[in-house]
C-alpha cells in the first residue's frame, strides 16, 4: 500500500493563498459596506437599490455573455418553472439588500451585524426545518445559546430584533433555496438581477431619474457605483469557494459582522449597553461552539480520507 503524497493531499500553496486572499477581501468588502451606504445616506433606500439592481444586471449580462453562457441564460428565460423560482428567489435577495441599505442609513447598523452573525446558525435551523439535517448536542446547544441572546434583547429592551431577524432569515432563505436547486451561482444571479432590473428602472424613470445627476458629483459617482460594488465582492466569494475549504470559508465569513460591529461601535459610535453585551456575548459563544464542532468535523472527515489512501 503506498501513502498519497503531500502534493495530492494538500491544496497547492499558491491556489490556497488566492482563495484566502479572494475569501478577505469579499468579507472585508461586505463588511465595509455601511460605509458606502452611509455616504448615500440622503437617498432613499429605495433609490439605492434600483442603482444596484440595474448596475449589477448590465455587469452580471456582460460577463454571462463573454463566458460564453448566454444560451444558458436563455435557456433559464424560457424555462417558465425555472422563472417561478427565480422569482421567489429574487424577491428574497432584493428584500434583503433593500432593508441592509435602511438599516445603515437609520443608524442600525449594530442590529444589520447581528443578523450576520446570527445567519449561519439560522442555516442551520432552515437546513433541519426543510433539508431533513440532523444536528448533534453542541449543535443544538449553538442554536439555543443563540435563541437564549435573542431573547435576553426582547427582555431588556421589550423589542424585537426584527432588522437582525429578517436580515438572517431573508439571506439564509435565499442561500437554501440556491443550494437546493443546485444552479450556477454567477448565472442564477444574473437571472435574478435582470428580472428585477425591468422594475428598477420603471421606478427611477418614475423619479424622472432621482437623485442622479441632480445632487453633486460625488453623488453620481456612488450611484454609478452601485453595480461594480455589488458584483465585486461577489465574484471574490466564488472564486474563494473554489480554491477553498467550506469549512476554511465558513470561518472566515465572520469577518463581515465583526466589521460591521466596529463601525457601528467604534466610528458611528451606535449605543452598546449592558443588554447588547448579554445578546452578543451568546451569540459569539454559539458561533464558537458551532465552529468549533464544524472544525472537529472536518478535520475527522480528512482523517478518514488520508488513512483510505494508506
Amino acid at each position: 500500500m503506498t501513502r498519497l503524497s503531500p502534493a495530492v493531499a494538500v491544496l497547492p500553496a499558491h491556489r490556497a493563498l488566492a482563495g484566502v486572499l479572494n475569501a478577505l477581501g469579499c468579507f472585508s468588502f461586505w463588511g465595509l459596506f455601511p460605509i458606502y451606504f452611509k455616504l448615500l445616506q440622503h437617498v432613499p433606500a429605495l433609490e439605492v437599490l434600483a442603482h444596484r439592481i440595474l448596475g449589477s444586471a448590465l455587469i452580471l449580462l456582460a460577463l454571462v455573455v463573454l463566458q460564453g453562457r448566454g444560451q444558458a441564460l436563455l435557456a433559464d428565460f424560457r424555462n417558465w418553472r425555472r422563472l417561478g423560482f427565480y422569482a421567489i428567489t429574487s424577491l428574497l435577495i432584493s428584500g434583503n439588500w433593500l432593508l441592509y441599505i435602511w438599516a445603515v442609513q437609520q443608524g442600525r447598523i449594530l442590529e444589520a451585524s447581528l443578523g450576520y452573525y446570527i445567519n449561519p446558525l439560522v442555516n442551520v435551523v432552515l437546513g433541519v426545518l426543510f433539508l431533513h439535517e440532523r444536528l448533534n448536542l453542541r449543535q443544538w446547544l449553538a442554536v439555543g445559546i443563540a435563541a437564549v441572546g435573542v431573547l435576553a434583547l426582547v427582555i431588556g429592551q421589550g423589542v424585537l430584533p426584527w432588522i437582525a431577524l429578517t436580515l438572517a432569515l431573508s439571506f439564509g432563505g435565499y442561500g437554501m433555496l440556491r443550494k437546493k436547486a443546485g444552479l450556477n451561482p454567477a448565472l442564477g444571479l444574473a437571472v435574478e438581477t435582470l428580472l428585477l432590473a425591468p422594475v428598477a428602472l420603471l421606478f427611477l424613470v418614475a423619479l424622472g431619474g432621482g437623485a442622479l445627476g441632480r445632487i453633486d458629483g460625488q453623488t453620481d459617482a456612488l450611484l454609478l457605483l452601485a453595480g461594480p460594488i455589488t458584483v465585486a465582492p461577489l465574484l471574490m466569494f466564488l472564486e474563494a469557494g473554489q480554491r477553498l475549504r467550506l469549512s476554511t470559508v465558513g470561518l472566515i465569513q465572520y469577518l463581515t459582522p465583526t466589521l460591521q460591529f466596529l463601525l457601528a461601535v467604534v466610528v458611528y459610535r451606535e449605543p452598546f449597553t449592558g443588554v447588547h453585551l448579554v445578546v452578543f456575548g451568546c451569540i459569539w459563544l454559539a458561533l464558537a461552539l458551532y465552529s468549533g464542532d464544524a472544525w472537529a468535523s472536518h478535520r475527522r472527515t480528512a482523517s478518514a480520507r488520508w488513512a483510505e489512501g494508506l
